[in-house]
């Protein structure tokens, strides 16, 4: 399946928080134990800057599966060059390449973004979302052990990374 991404409106958000909702219960790709609402992610979503740090919206035809963002690494002006990466796929389009396609895109964009390095925060038991990025060159920068409590079991967490430039 071939998606086409946008840069997410307003009016997408609460598609945009139902999909990040959706992986809460399996404990692989957020540290968040309950779901969050919509208006505690508003703020959040002002944050994004189509021409600095986006959120893509990922569309098949026009039902939104799926969203990719940039987000400021560590909020220093030193840090400018770098961004943290997120990818969240509806859980019905889990499987097909998505995630693939999202960071294809991401790499294309960030000439334009004036990025030269991406970074992404993963669990380290989420094997799925690690191969993803083992695959498109990101090797880990760091590892925080057992920093995360998810259902009563201690978790880690990798700091994956890549330079572009």
């Amino acid at each position: 399946m071939t998606l086409r991404f946008e840069f997410a409106t307003l009016q997408e958000l609460p598609t945009i928080v139902a999909i990040y909702n959706q992986s809460i219960p399996g404990r692989l790709a957020t540290a968040d134990l309950e779901p969050v609402s919509i208006a505690s992610r508003k703020a959040w979503f002002a944050a994004f800057d189509p021409n600095r740090r986006p959120l893509w919206a990922m569309k098949e035809a026009n039902h939104l599966v799926g969203w990719v963002g940039l987000e400021d690494f560590y909020g220093r002006p030193a840090y400018g060059h770098t961004a943290e990466i997120s990818i969240y796929i509806e859980q019905t389009h889990h499987h097909q390449h998505l995630g693939q396609q999202a960071l294809t895109h991401v790499f294309a964009a960030l000439p334009e973004l004036d990025l030269q390095a991406l970074v992404a925060f993963v669990f380290a038991h989420n094997q799925p979302s690690l191969g993803l990025f083992a695959k498109n060159g990101f090797s880990r920068w760091g590892l925080l052990p057992d920093v995360a409590e998810l259902d009563g079991q201690r978790r880690s967490l990798a700091i994956l990374g890549r330079r572009f430039a």
